[in-house]
């Protein structure tokens, strides 16, 4: 899904190029070994322009791409670009040493650069014209799927497992959720999203929901690939607050964007020290706790088998479709820590390895945060996934939508938990425990009351549909512990 996605903004970009009188290189491999070959050939390689990133594999990616234009006399010219929403350079606060505490806790950061007096930069404008590619060199062919997963060692693994990794059999496609990579698909979307049809003008009333495009801006997927800019973002939203309205959903966007900062300066000044096991308690204090590796049981989290519609329905999507929406992914990441126990770093893992919209940042960011070691002052945030899903899928649409066969059952809360039919009703329905259905793999407690008088539980009630939660991380580049066969 990611690899298709990640070709058709490859095709994208090289179309844009190719109107603007140049064109696009395209090779496969390491970036370093790449401009090393392209050197040797003979191209006169002045200069190596880059983005520069936070995470630790991508800076070790930078070092080496160092190293080789230093060996080849090249100028190396990174830069950070539209990487965040504000400049590093700009912020009201250091990194590092004395002021950075700005970074312990979000709404600290959040208030500092909302009242600081360097707004984010505007968006360049597009060149009109780009100069042609010196003569000579092949452009190459952009590789397919198949060769992309053949050169990752990965086709075998992907044939077999086709079934997981697909829309299941019987489910409503017309209702799931499908993304096409590229700039131009984003900026379309983004014009349809804030100026056709307005949506931003109610994102905060919908940002929880979970079936169709319409409830979130699904901006993250574009963000993420480098599709779309967080400034030319923030750019049409102040533009649209001048020209029609400025209200709690426009702010609140922008808030979003504000998130997906905070955990890249979180990354730039903590590093490796977010891939840990203990994440952030060493720094920010907190309980010790006590984490599983359970593959047995985290195997039946990640195929969507627990028993609870809500986890397994979330769990569905992700795999079939590589996106999951944002409160989903907070309570499947609750339920594998705070009701399995499980190593959360399996958890953020796995997302990696899906997720169409993964930042490395946000992703791990948001793991730490659910599992209690970041930088959230309550880390014991806990969301009780049959509360939750009585809340945001009250009529069970989300979660019959990916299980079919539970539409008949006779009421919502068997919908939602229907390891609670008698066995008259499961052979009726034919949903029996055990069979069609799993036995639950954890028993959480629910008090209907709590849902009827409207409270809630765990959210921080400021969730971004924004910010994006690999799995190709080494081992020990993350600090030891488990890590899973991605073949």
């Amino acid at each position: 899904m990611r690899a298709k996605f990640q070709i058709e903004s490859v095709a994208d970009l090289r179309q844009s190029l190719r109107r603007l009188g140049s064109d696009l290189v395209v090779r496969v491999g390491r970036p370093e070994s790449v401009i090393e070959a392209l050197s040797s050939q003979g191209l006169e390689i002045d200069s190596v322009f880059l983005h520069k990133d936070v995470a630790y594999e991508e800076v070790q990616v930078e070092a080496k791409i160092k190293k080789t234009c230093s060996e080849k006399k090249i100028e190396f010219k990174p830069f950070w670009g539209g990487l965040t929403l504000h400049h590093v350079d700009d912020l009201p606060f250091p990194i590092h040493g004395k002021g950075s505490d700005v970074l312990n806790v979000f709404t600290m950061f959040r208030k500092s650069v909302e009242n600081s007096d360097k707004p984010p930069r505007a968006p360049l404008d597009t060149p009109g014209q780009i100069p042609q590619l010196p003569s000579g060199i092949s452009c190459g062919d952009i590789p397919t799927i198949a060769e992309l997963l053949q050169l990752g060692d990965n086709l075998e693994f992907w044939e077999s497992n086709k079934g997981t990794f697909s829309i299941p059999h019987g489910v409503d496609a017309s209702k799931v959720n499908s993304f096409t990579g590229g700039e131009s698909v984003a900026l379309n979307h983004l014009d349809q999203y804030i100026w056709k049809r307005e949506l931003i003008t109610t994102y905060k009333d919908t940002r929880n929901g979970l079936v169709g495009m319409d409830y979130s801006s699904k901006f993250s997927v574009w963000l993420a690939n480098g599709c779309l800019s967080p400034r030319t973002i923030f750019a049409e939203i102040s533009k649209f607050e001048k020209q029609r309205v400025a209200n709690d959903s426009t702010y609140w966007l922008v808030f979003e964007l504000l998130w997906r900062d905070f955990f890249k300066f979180l990354t730039l000044k903590h590093g490796h020290k977010i891939f840990q096991l203990s994440g952030l308690k060493d720094v920010y204090g907190g309980k010790d706790k006590s984490w599983k590796t359970d593959t047995n049981l985290f195997q039946r989290w990640a195929d969507g088998r627990t028993g609870y519609s809500f986890v397994d329905a979330n769990m569905r999507e992700l795999n079939a479709t590589g996106f999951m929406s944002n409160r989903g992914r907070q309570n499947v990441a609750s339920f594998l820590t705070k009701d399995l126990f499980i190593d959360w770093r399996m958890g953020a893992e796995y997302f990696e390895s899906l997720l169409l919209d993964h930042d490395p940042c946000s992703n791990f960011g948001n793991w730490l945060y659910v599992a209690g070691v970041g930088t959230d002052p309550r880390e014991d945030r806990y969301f009780n996934v049959v509360k939750q899903g009585f809340m945001y899928d009250a009529k069970a649409e989300y979660v019959t939508l990916w299980f079919p066969q539970l539409k008949d059952l006779p009421s919502t809360d068997l919908k939602h938990r229907p390891f609670l039919l008698s066995v008259p009703q499961q052979e009726k329905y034919l949903v029996r425990v055990g069979q069609e259905w799993p036995h639950p793999v954890s028993h959480v407690k629910y008090n209907s009351e709590d849902t009827q008088s409207g409270k809630s539980t765990g959210s921080r009630g400021s969730q971004p549909t924004t910010k994006s939660w690999k799995v190709h991380r080494p081992n020990q580049q993350r600090g030891g512990g488990w890590s899973r066969n991605r073949k």
